[in-house]
């Protein structure tokens, strides 16, 4: 609520009397800008919260490379055993322009089953074609027509 007051007189500084003027006068206090908390309680918080953010930050990247060191070399394009890269060895078929290396045990019918799951006799042929021979020795590399 406001009231408005007369004044009649008013001094200024060359001590002339000011004409009258109306004034409003505030009957409520007036209430400060800004409520709340202090500007020191908010950056106290602000710096808490970054070193929070910073000390996850550096847990995430911990832990990042914990995982990645612990991961099997094979599956960062190490080559297996068998000589066939890693990420094609764990996949049931070999790609035509592969270099295999024969196992023991494998046949020709085995490495087409391998080239060609869905039908492997035309593998099997395609393979024959290229070895010139059905017979494979362990430890041939054979490439994959």
């Amino acid at each position: 609520m406001a009231v408005a007051r007369i004044f009649e007189e008013e001094w200024v500084e060359n001590e002339e009397v000011a004409p009258r003027h109306l004034r409003v006068v505030s009957t409520t206090p007036v209430s400060p800008l800004r409520t709340g908390t202090s500007v020191t309680v908010r950056r106290a918080a602000r710096e808490r919260m970054l070193r929070r953010r910073r000390r996850a930050l550096v847990g995430l990247a911990v832990f990042a490379t914990v995982v990645v060191l612990a991961w099997p070399g094979h599956a960062f394009g190490g080559v297996t055993g068998s000589g066939v890269p890693a990420d094609q060895a764990n996949s049931s078929q070999l790609a035509p322009g592969m270099v295999y290396v024969v196992q023991s045990g494998d046949t020709v019918g085995t490495i087409a089953h391998l080239m060609n799951p869905a039908n492997p006799n035309y593998a099997r042929h395609a393979l024959v074609r290229e070895l010139g021979s059905a017979v494979v020795v362990p430890g041939e590399h054979v490439l994959i027509p």
